[in-house]
């Protein structure tokens, strides 16, 4: 199985290849050809690494078994034992927690493998140049690309992040980050300026042949990535899989799952699964403030030119979503039409897909969107009547679960996907809940822990005493001429 962009789907390559360089020549991001089967091993494997290895032989052909199962062996860094615990909440309601991992949230689960994927695939293409990768995070991914790649031989990780644009505790995981190969930047602005950034830097001909010159090369650790959004299939395989061994459903009956989501990537992963035989009903969109993608599943209008605000779910503050062009590809499977709509939102602001198009959308997605109140009204609820405790993405999920429940009458069995510790927004919980509290940020992560009887993720208690190592702040324009700096010397 090869690969191509989705703005040009003659241009193919292994899928070494797609996981090394990670954004295709053309600006385009790169996918499978055609669409796998997963083995049935995904569905019975009895521990989440041979779920994984299940789907990621297929969605990523070329990489040998030992290759799969060194990477897979991360999993056993991760603090629980199922490494992907599926809670019941209530009834019909399941939440899928993904935040057992280094950092506390989701993104581990593809950032503690893709070290091991990028480095084998520079061993098969014979690529023995330095890898600088280079990530812009809305709050969560930079640190778990940090975390992955801090020391790895032959890398180096730069991570940009909206100053003021992502949790207190989220800030302080990135800046205090250690690593003789490790940068981190704030960006005045928001996460839509630092990924615009990190994408000029990519289409920068001079600047990837100085670094050629001097033994470097650019690649991506965020979910424009395959071999970042492959390894998120497999969850929901496995959230599957648990349902059927808790005989809450019975096998080939469908599952809806319910998915908070600013760049795409993770809710594609489900549409991937879907396709690659998982018996997944409705995928629902859940979108805070900011509700670009709400609006363009519901009317076929991409617009991003609106307010942007910054909410209580950091990670989903998201204006252009990345993951969709490969979703309007997979739809439309006319790269010609993919490269115009991508044009006109860089030049316009906004494209339109058509009816066509919007009805295929809307045959498998739905889509809600909350603000901080019923996010927070969503969560004091699961707090109160179940005892459940959820982060403000989490809670933003709920909502749309709720909402999806109650305007179509659907009972379908959902899945939630829990994609941070409460632990990593202490503020935004403590207020849902109901409770004051004025002390420090590690004052209220005790409080948390004493209130819901769970410890504090040893990652989170060790910020106390660990001191800031990436204080810069720049300025937009300035972030070339710091990766320039950086890279360089």
């Amino acid at each position: 199985m090869e690969f191509c962009s989705t703005r040009s789907a003659a241009l193919r390559v292994s899928a070494a290849e797609a996981v090394l360089r990670g954004l295709a020549p053309d600006g385009g991001l790169y996918l499978p050809a055609e669409i796998p089967s997963v083995p049935a091993a995904a569905l019975t494997a009895e521990r989440y690494a041979g779920t994984a290895r299940a789907v990621l032989q297929s969605f990523l052909p070329g990489y040998t078994a030992a290759e799969l199962d060194a990477a897979c062996a991360a999993y056993a860094r991760f603090d629980a034992p199922e490494v992907a615990p599926l809670r019941r909440v209530r009834p019909g309601l399941w939440s899928l927690e993904l935040w057992h991992g280094p950092t506390c949230a989701f993104k581990d689960f593809a950032l503690q493998l893709l070290p091991h994927l990028m480095t084998a695939a520079a061993r098969k293409c014979g690529d023995r140049r330095e890898l600088a990768i280079l990530v812009a995070t809305s709050g969560d991914t930079g640190k778990a690309a940090l975390a992955g790649f801090a020391d790895v031989p032959g890398t180096r990780v730069g991570v940009f992040y909206p100053d003021g644009g992502v949790s207190a505790i989220q800030r302080l995981q990135m800046v205090t980050q250690t690593g003789a190969n490790v940068r981190v930047w704030g960006v005045r602005g928001n996460f839509d300026d630092a990924q615009n950034g990190v994408k000029a830097i990519f289409a920068d001909a001079a600047l990837a042949a100085r670094l050629d010159r001097s033994g470097a090369a650019l690649s991506s650790a965020n979910s424009i990535n395959w071999g970042r959004l492959a390894p998120q299939i497999a969850y929901y395989y496995w959230a599957y899989a648990c349902l059927v061994r808790e005989g809450a459903v019975e096998r080939g009956a469908p599952v809806d799952f319910c998915v908070p989501t600013g760049n795409f990537g993770d809710i594609l992963a489900g549409w991937y699964a879907k396709h690659s035989g998982l018996p997944v009903g409705r995928l629902i969109c859940a979108s805070n403030r900011n509700n670009v993608l709400t609006q363009f599943l519901n009317t076929g209008v991409y617009d991003r030119r609106r307010e942007f605000y910054k909410t209580e779910s950091p990670s989903m503050d998201i204006l252009v979503s990345s993951n969709l062009e490969r979703l309007l590809f997979l739809l439309s499977q006319d790269d010609g039409a993919v490269r115009g709509w991508m044009e006109r939102l860089r030049r316009d602001g906004f494209y339109d897909v058509g009816p066509e198009m919007l009805a295929a959308l809307r045959a498998e997605f739905r889509a809600y969107s909350c603000d901080n109140r019923r996010a927070a009204a969503a969560a004091g609820d699961l707090w109160t009547r179940f005892g459940y405790l959820c982060d403000p993405h989490t809670a933003v999920a709920m909502s749309a679960a709720a909402q999806h429940r109650a305007l179509t009458g659907e009972r379908t069995p959902t899945v939630v996907l829990s994609t941070a510790s409460p632990f990593k927004f202490p503020d935004a919980v403590l207020h849902s809940i109901d409770i004051p509290f004025s002390g420090t940020d590690f004052e209220k992560l005790e409080a948390l822990s004493i209130l819901s009887g769970l410890p504090v993720p040893a990652g989170l208690s060790a910020l106390r005493t660990a001191a800031p190592l990436h204080t810069g702040v720049i300025g937009r324009g300035e972030m070339k001429h710091a990766v320039e700096g950086w890279l360089e010397k």
